[in-house]
């Protein structure tokens, strides 16, 4: 039996630890509780969202709906042979956990995507990635919900229309769908993908070799925690900005002004660190008032206590303003205002 609370405050499920209330909250511990909640006239009347960690996530107001928290649990090996596993996860696993399933059985694949925030569920819909390495590189497919019908689906890999940090849950069928499971695709040979410049950097400074996939998932992890801070001290969503991709000519361009612009070609087009951009503007470190840009990683925007999510937005818009303003070049939120 589901219990659906009125009023609810969703400070601690979001990880900018941002003031918000929700119209109607439940918690859904079971997949069978999801017929029970399709039925319900809060669900049914009500505008929807559907939260996993809170680490994607911007309230810059009340949500005037009904929010539901995924905390389906599981982890299983549906089948495998010598060469491959798959690995069925609840939804509402920790994405963390699931990386750390995986590495200590040393299967190969996920060891690139440790310490991201967040749930299961949460992942595929903005393709998560890191280290030179996206989710949709090990997915196989994921299991949903229709909202409206409350049919199950079964999203098959290309169907899902993964982009950088995009798919079609994100965009074409956004609000159509809860993610209940996803099942990924991962080597049992060593498979290790070390083309990301400070992934191997760290390892040949620490002398590793690597051996397992926990090697390469140990030195992910103390890469992170080294540039970003933990929400549990300071509020923030790791990541606030997408990356840009530019043309060739474009490229050209801003090296002939820019010599020292770190890039990353990626297939026909150029990936310039955003992070990049927001320090040479000058952001890095800068506080105003309870908001600020973190001191360590320009990309991350950190509520320093008592910040609203308007100031956040705020600071983010006098950030995206000042780099097409140096650079002609507009980048974007990676995190999900609402």
């Amino acid at each position: 039996m589901i219990e659906i609370k009125k009023d609810y405050n969703l400070t601690k499920l979001n990880t900018f630890g941002i003031s918000a209330q929700t119209k109607f909250f439940v918690e859904l511990n079971k997949e069978s509780e999801l017929k029970e909640l399709f039925l319900s006239s809060e669900f049914k009347n009500n505008e929807k969202l559907f939260l996993g960690g809170g680490s994607n996530i911007l309230f810059t107001k009340d949500f005037n709906g009904i929010v539901i928290l995924n905390k389906l649990k599981g982890i299983e090996i549906l089948e495998e042979n010598s060469e491959n596993v798959f690995i069925k996860s609840m939804g509402g696993e920790i994405w963390h956990n699931l990386v750390l399933f995986a590495v200590n059985k040393n299967y190969w694949g996920i060891e690139n995507l440790s310490l991201i925030p967040g749930t299961v569920g949460a992942a595929p819909m903005q393709n998560i990635g890191a280290y030179g390495v996206e989710i949709k590189d090990i997915i196989e497919n994921i299991e949903t919900y229709e909202i409206k019908t409350g049919k199950k689906k079964i999203f098959e890999k290309k169907e899902c229309e993964f982009g950088y940090r995009d798919s079609v849950f994100k965009n074409k069928l956004k609000g159509q769908y809860f993610i209940s499971a996803v099942v990924l695709k991962l080597s049992k040979k060593q498979n290790q993908n070390l083309k990301y410049r400070a992934l191997q950097e760290y390892l040949d400074k620490s002398n590793i070799k690597v051996g397992s996939s926990k090697d390469v998932s140990d030195a992910v992890i103390e890469i992170r925690r080294s540039k970003l801070p933990d929400p549990k001290v300071i509020g923030n969503a790791g990541s606030f900005f997408k990356n840009v991709f530019v043309s060739k000519q474009k490229l050209k361009d801003l090296l002939a002004e820019y010599k020292n612009m770190p890039y990353y070609e990626e297939e026909e087009n150029f990936k310039v660190p955003a992070g990049w951009l927001i320090e040479k503007c000058g952001w890095k470190g800068k506080r105003i008032g309870n908001v600020g840009v973190h001191e360590k990683q320009a990309l991350v925007l950190v509520n320093y206590g008592g910040a609203t999510g308007k100031e956040i937005k705020d600071l983010s818009e006098q950030i995206i303003a000042s780099v097409e303003d140096k650079f002609g070049l507009k980048i974007e939120r990676e995190v999900n205002l609402i």
